[in-house]
C-alpha cells in the first residue's frame, strides 16, 4: 500500500494543484460581487493565477529525476495548499460567527509557513549539497526550532499567546507576537549562509536566495498591505527560478552523468565471459554466472576460461564499496588475475602476485575478497585459494551441500607481503559447486533477516540435476521473495560449476 502510494505520489500531487486551482477559482467569482469582498480582489486575482502556475510547475517537473525532486515538488503542492487556505480565510476574517473557522484558517496557514520553510532548507541541502560544521548545527538546531515553533502556534488554541480574533472576527496579534518569527529568523538565516557557503555556481545559489530575499523585498516594498497573497506569490516566482536554473542545471549534468554511467555499465557487462560458455573439449563441464548490480556499475565480478588445453580456471570477487570506483578497481583486479593466471602455476602464486601489484599506490584504501580454482581435466581436480571470500557450496551427487571452509590469505590489496596457500578437491560426475559473493546470503527482508547459507544450500539441494542456468535463477527469484521488494543492497554474483554424468546408451 506504501509502496503504491509512493509510486504514485506525483499524480496524487498533479490532482491536488489541480484541483486547488479549481476550488480557488471558484471562489474568486462571488469577489467580483460581494461589496465586502472586493477588497480582496487583488489578493484573489494573485491566488488564483498563482495556483495555476503551481498546477503547471508540478505537472512540468512530475518526470524529473535527481536530487531534490520530492522535496520540489513538494513545496509547490504546499504553495498550492497555501494558496487555497489563503482565499478561504478572505470568506471568515470580519465575520463574528465564523471566527472559530476564520481561527482554525489563521492556525493552519501559519502551521503551512513552518513546513514551507523546513522544506525550502531541505531542498537546497539536498540539491546543493551542504558541508562543514554549521550544516552539522543547522541539522540539530532547525528540527528543534521547528517543533517548538509548532506547539508555541497550537497554544493559541487555548492561550492567545501569538495571535487571536477580536469581537468582531478581526485578526489581531498578541504581545508575543514576535516568537512565530524566532524559528523563520534563524532558519533562513543559517540556510542563506549554508547557501553562500558551499561549493555551487553562482547562478545556483543566487536562485535558491530568492526564496528568502524575495519575500522580504516584497514586504518592504508593499509594507505587507497585500497580505500572505503576495508572500505566496513571490515564493512561487522563486520556486519557478529555482526550478530552471538549479534543478535544470543538475538534471543536465545527472543525465550526462547516467548516459557515462550505461556506456560504463555495457563494458562492464560486455567484460564478464559468455554466461553460457562451452568447451568443446571438455563437455562434461558446465560452467554458468550471472551478475546483477546494486547500481548502475557493480563491484562484483566472475571469470572463466582456459589456461591451457587440461586446464580450466575460474573466479569470483567481490570489491570493497559500490558504484564507479569499486567497478574501476574491480577491472583492474581482474586484468590482473587474468595475466597472471597464464604466467604463474598455481593459485596461491596467483594471488600472492595480484595482492602485491593491488597494494601498490592503493590510497584509497580499496580491496577485494575472492576466490580462485583451476580444474585440471584429466583428473577433475580442483586447485584453489581463498582470499578471505565467502566459503563455496558444494553439493554432491546424492548428498546434502557442504561449505568448503577454507581460507588461505587475508582479501587482495589488504596487506602487501602477505602469502597466500592453497587447497585441492576432487569432483565427481554429478557433483556441483556454486560460488557466491555476499550480496546473496546478506541480501535483507523488510524485517531486516538476512538471506543466509542454509536458505542457499536448500534452493541448491532442491535444484537436484537441474541445468546451470536454472539454479542461478532459482536462487535469484528465492532472493527476491525473501527480500519481498526491499532495495537491493549490494551486487548478487553467482557461478555454478557442474560435473556432468556421462549419459547412458
Amino acid at each position: 500500500m506504501i509502496k503504491k502510494l509512493k509510486e504514485n505520489a506525483a499524480v496524487f500531487g498533479l490532482a491536488f494543484t489541480i484541483a486547488s486551482a479549481a476550488f480557488i477559482i471558484t471562489l474568486s467569482v462571488p469577489f467580483f460581487t460581494d461589496a465586502r469582498l472586493k477588497d480582496c480582489l487583488f489578493d484573489a486575482g494573485v491566488d488564483s493565477v498563482g495556483s495555476l502556475f503551481c498546477a503547471a510547475l508540478f505537472f512540468g517537473c512530475m518526470k524529473q529525476t535527481g536530487s531534490g525532486i520530492r522535496y520540489l515538488r513538494s513545496l509547490i503542492v504546499l504553495v498550492s495548499a497555501c494558496f487555497a487556505v489563503n482565499e478561504a480565510i478572505y470568506y471568515t476574517v470580519g465575520v463574528p460567527e465564523r471566527a472559530t473557522v476564520c481561527f482554525a484558517l489563521c492556525l493552519a496557514s501559519k502551521l503551512l509557513d513552518l513546513v514551507m520553510i523546513y522544506l525550502f532548507y531541505s531542498y537546497v541541502k539536498v540539491t546543493l549539497g551542504f558541508e562543514g560544521k554549521m550544516a552539522k548545527l543547522a541539522e540539530r538546531i532547525i528540527p528543534v526550532l521547528l517543533v517548538l515553533e509548532t506547539l508555541i502556534l497550537l497554544s493559541n488554541i487555548f492561550y492567545p499567546t501569538t495571535f487571536y480574533l477580536d469581537a468582531s472576527g478581526m485578526y489581531q496579534v498578541s504581545a508575543f507576537f514576535w516568537a512565530e518569527d524566532i524559528y523563520l529568523a534563524v532558519t533562513s538565516i543559517l540556510t542563506a549562509l549554508l547557501i553562500i557557503m558551499s561549493r555551487n555556481p553562482r547562478n545556483q545559489k543566487a536562485a535558491a536566495l530568492t526564496f528568502i530575499l524575495f519575500p522580504l523585498i516584497e514586504y518592504a516594498l508593499t509594507g505587507g498591505q497585500f497580505g500572505n497573497a503576495a508572500q505566496y506569490g513571490v515564493v512561487l516566482m522563486s520556486l519557478i527560478i529555482m526550478y530552471c536554473v538549479i534543478f535544470i542545471d543538475k538534471s543536465k549534468t545527472l543525465a550526462s552523468t547516467q548516459t557515462d554511467l550505461r556506456i560504463a555499465s555495457k563494458i562492464q557487462s560486455d567484460a564478464l565471459p559468455p554466461v553460457a560458455p562451452e568447451f568443446e573439449d571438455f563437455p562434461q563441464l558446465i560452467l554458468r554466472g550471472s551478475m546483477n548490480t546494486a547500481k548502475e556499475v557493480g563491484g562484483d565480478f566472475y571469470d572463466y576460461f582456459p589456461i591451457d588445453e587440461n586446464h580450466i580456471c575460474f573466479l569470483i570477487a567481490d570489491v570493497s564499496g559500490k558504484g564507479t570506483p569499486a567497478a574501476l578497481f574491480m577491472m583492474t583486479a581482474r586484468t590482473m588475475i587474468r595475466d597472471y593466471a597464464l604466467t604463474k602455476e598455481t593459485t596461491s602464486e596467483i594471488f600472492t602476485a595480484v595482492n602485491a601489484r593491488l597494494c601498490e599506490n592503493n590510497d584509497e584504501g580499496m580491496f577485494a575478497t575472492a576466490w580462485i580454482g583451476i580444474l585440471d581435466k584429466r583428473t577433475m581436480t580442483i586447485e584453489y585459494t581463498n582470499a578471505g571470500h565467502n566459503y563455496p557450496v558444494l553439493r554432491r551427487k546424492g548428498q546434502r551441500c557442504e561449505l568448503m571452509e577454507k581460507v588461505h590469505g587475508l582479501f587482495l590489496g589488504g596487506m602487501e607481503f602477505t602469502k597466500y596457500r592453497q587447497d585441492e578437491i576432487r569432483l565427481e560426475p554429478g557433483d556441483r559447486l556454486l560460488l557466491y559473493t555476499d550480496g546473496v546470503t546478506e541480501a535483507h527482508s523488510r524485517g531486516n533477516g538476512l538471506y543466509g547459507t542454509k536458505r542457499l544450500e536448500t534452493v541448491l539441494e532442491d535444484s537436484k540435476d537441474a541445468p546451470g542456468e536454472e539454479v542461478l535463477k532459482s536462487i535469484l527469484d528465492d532472493i527476491n521473495a525473501f527480500a519481498k521488494g526491499t532495495p537491493q543492497f549490494d551486487d548478487i554474483t553467482m557461478v555454478v560449476l557442474t560435473i556432468k554424468e556421462q549419459e547412458k546408451i
